[in-house]
């Protein structure tokens, strides 16, 4: 994308980001650094707040589901500090329901991970109802399959049979796919 369409950031660049994958966070915060944002990064729901509380930031990207609570309680604080925020929520699990929550509360838009730093700065800086544009490179439908097995595998502790049992899966097909490599 050239950075003639992209819109600009504006006078005042500071980003918080909330998210507890703490490897995906550096990466994150790097990026939108190289676009013109001041990040500040933030790895649990408290952290998040009280930097919300204490530094009401212009943009924020913050993960739904965090290891001590709800991302939207983040939201929630950077809005009552901040109402002319610009917030994107992230979550791997892309539920209707979540999304109208975000939303409701306050979020600007919402985007299933893995979104990547493109598609996360076109939702940030996207005007009014404008919708920003499709990703240029989504992934395929058989690598979304493959991050959403993943994800319950690792939310059920890598214990494959319980995996199984809740993708409503076969044992053995599942040990399959998990030992194959990432579809591209």
């Amino acid at each position: 994308m050239s950075d003639q369409k992209r819109p600009e950031i504006g006078d005042d660049p500071s980003l918080l980001l909330v998210d507890d994958d703490e490897p995906f966070l550096r990466r994150l915060a790097r990026a939108m650094e190289k676009r013109g944002f001041a990040p500040e990064t933030a790895g649990s729901v408290t952290a998040g707040k009280a930097i919300a509380t204490a530094r009401p930031p212009a943009y924020a990207v913050v993960d739904l589901r965090l290891e001590d609570g709800n991302g939207l309680d983040v939201v929630e604080t950077i809005r009552a500090k901040r109402p002319d925020s610009r917030i994107v929520v992230l979550t791997g699990y892309g539920a209707i329901a979540t999304a109208v929550a975000a939303v409701k509360i306050g979020a600007t838009d919402y985007l299933s991970k893995p979104a990547d730093a493109d598609d996360i700065t076109n939702a940030l800086l996207a005007s009014g109802s404008e919708r920003p544009p499709p990703p240029e490179n989504p992934m395929s439908a058989d690598r979304v399959r493959w991050e959403h097995i993943q994800r319950v595998y690792e939310l059920c502790d890598r214990n494959v049979s319980e995996t199984a049992r809740r993708l409503n899966m076969h044992r053995r097909t599942l040990q399959r796919i998990l030992a194959k490599r990432s579809p591209r």
